[in-house]
């Protein structure tokens, strides 16, 4: 951990959370990334779990509104309940002003799954240069010093988050999710794969916004170990829109898949 940071994204207040600074996203220094929403999300869906040994297999998050700053809350509940397939939702609100309520701001519905192990099934190289091969950047259009990318170390294989293009970058966290507890491979990748329009953008940062509205992000086995990488390349339609795909890897090989709709306009 770096000196000087939060140790955490989040601080346990009360029945809910306070964001750090370490969730400031690259739009508005009062808004958070959707990344480590994303993974706080996830966290608190797979404590309702009726399949504690199952796995993860679809994670499609709607950005209803920006998230602010400060205090947020997260409910999770079963949508739909079963022995070997479960369908789980997390909703995360937080107060817009002190005389209006709390309103959903992002929500995530995920699906898992019962395993067994399957025989015969292929284990897939990483076809990028590992981390120690790969080169360490640091972010250069977030408007504040302490902010998401100083959440995880960034070392990009190839493409760079301060030139337009496709890039693949590695990444370990530097810090927890929540403060006390470790934070988990999941958790870890959900916190790196929102930024994958980030680091594919093809527009200037200066000119142009380009905020996705969703995160979806579908996954052939768990992810694990220390570094997990993404591999993106971010396209813009004539009308406006964009999507944004990267594939998604740990240290043994590809773990799945990430997609982004991106609304494009001027700034």
């Amino acid at each position: 951990m770096t000196a000087g940071l939060p140790t955490a994204l989040y601080v346990p207040d009360g029945d809910g959370f306070l964001a750090t600074d370490l969730t400031i996203g690259p739009w508005d220094p009062g808004l958070q990334h959707a990344g480590p929403v994303a993974a706080l999300l996830a966290r608190e869906a797979e404590r309702v779990t009726g399949i504690p040994d199952g796995q993860t297999v679809r994670l499609a998050f709607d950005i209803l509104a920006p998230v602010p700053v400060g205090p947020v809350q997260v409910t999770a509940r079963l949508l739909r309940p079963g022995r070997r397939i479960e369908l789980l939702e997390a909703v995360l609100t937080a107060e817009s002003s002190p005389t209006r309520p709390a309103r959903p701001l992002m929500r995530l519905t995920a699906w898992r799954m019962r395993t067994s192990p399957v025989e015969g099934t292929p284990e897939a190289g990483v076809p990028l240069p590992g981390p120690e091969e790969s080169r360490s950047e640091t972010a250069a259009f977030f408007t504040t010093d302490v902010a998401y990318h100083r959440a995880l170390d960034w070392r990009f294989a190839h493409g760079s988050f301060n030139a337009p293009g496709p890039a693949a970058a590695w990444t370990r966290p530097v810090c927890a999710l929540v403060e006390g507890e470790p934070i988990s491979p999941l958790q870890h990748l959900l916190v790196m794969t929102d930024a994958a329009s980030g680091i594919s953008a093809v527009l200037d940062w200066k000119r142009a916004t380009f905020a996705n509205v969703d995160l979806t992000v579908a996954l052939v086995r768990p992810p694990a170990g220390e570094w997990l990488g993404a591999d993106a390349v971010t396209t813009v339609g004539p009308s406006g829109a964009g999507q944004c795909f990267a594939d998604l890897y740990d240290a043994t090989g590809r773990i799945g898949r990430s997609a982004q709709a991106l609304f494009v306009a001027p700034r």
